[in-house]
C-alpha cells in the first residue's frame, strides 16, 4: 500500500493516514489514531513516535524510520527502498519460520530425553523387585532426585534452544 501511495504521489503523511481504512484490519485503528493526531498538530515527527509506540513492532519501526528518513532528506528512491525493505522483511519472517520449525525437533528431542527414562521407572516398577527397591527410603531419594533433575534439564534445553525475539532498535 505505502509503494502503491507514493508512486500515486501522495504525502509521506497521507500515506499512513490512508492505512486507516487500506491498511491491514488489525492495524487499522493504530493508522486512524495517526491521522487524527497529525490533522491536530501537523507535526509528523511527534505523531510518527506515537505510531510507533502504538504498533511497538520491530518491523514497522524499520519502515516508519524510512518513512522518517524520507520526509527528512526527500529523494526519488523512496519506492526502491520500500520495496528492498519488503524483500528483506520477507526473507527475514521465512528464515525465522524455518528455523522456529527446525526449534519443534529440539523440543520433541527434550521432550523424549526427559520421559524416556520415566517409562523405563515405570516398566521397572511393574516388577516386584522393581516395586520394592523404590519403596524404600533411598529409593524414593533416587526418584525424587531424578525427577528434580528432569525438570531442571528440560527446563534447561528449551532456555538453550529458544530463539531470541526480534528487538525494537528505534523504539
Amino acid at each position: 500500500h505505502l509503494t502503491s501511495a507514493v508512486r500515486a504521489g501522495l504525502s509521506i503523511p497521507e500515506e499512513l493516514s490512508a492505512l486507516s481504512t487500506r491498511g491491514p484490519v488489525a492495524l487499522r485503528p493504530a493508522f486512524e489514531a495517526f491521522g487524527s493526531d497529525y490533522r491536530a498538530s501537523g507535526r509528523f515527527s511527534d505523531c510518527l513516535d506515537a505510531l510507533k509506540a502504538r504498533l511497538a513492532d520491530p518491523v514497522a519501526d524499520r519502515i516508519l524510520e524510512t518513512l522518517r528518513m524520507a520526509r527528512q532528506v526527500g529523494g526519488t528512491e523512496l519506492t526502491a527502498v520500500l520495496r528492498a525493505l519488503s524483500t528483506a522483511v520477507r526473507a527475514e519472517a521465512a528464515l525465522r519460520a524455518e528455523v522456529e520449525a527446525r526449534q519443534s525437533w529440539i523440543r520433541g528431542a527434550a521432550v523424549l530425553g526427559v520421559v524416556a527414562p520415566w517409562v523405563i521407572l515405570v516398566l521397572l516398577s511393574l516388577r516386584p523387585e522393581g516395586t520394592r527397591a523404590y519403596a524404600t527410603a533411598e529409593g524414593v531419594t533416587v526418584v525424587l532426585a531424578g525427577a528434580v533433575v528432569s525438570v531442571v534439564a528440560f527446563r534447561l534445553m528449551l532456555r538453550v534452544g529458544r530463539l531470541p525475539e526480534p528487538r525494537r532498535w528505534f523504539g
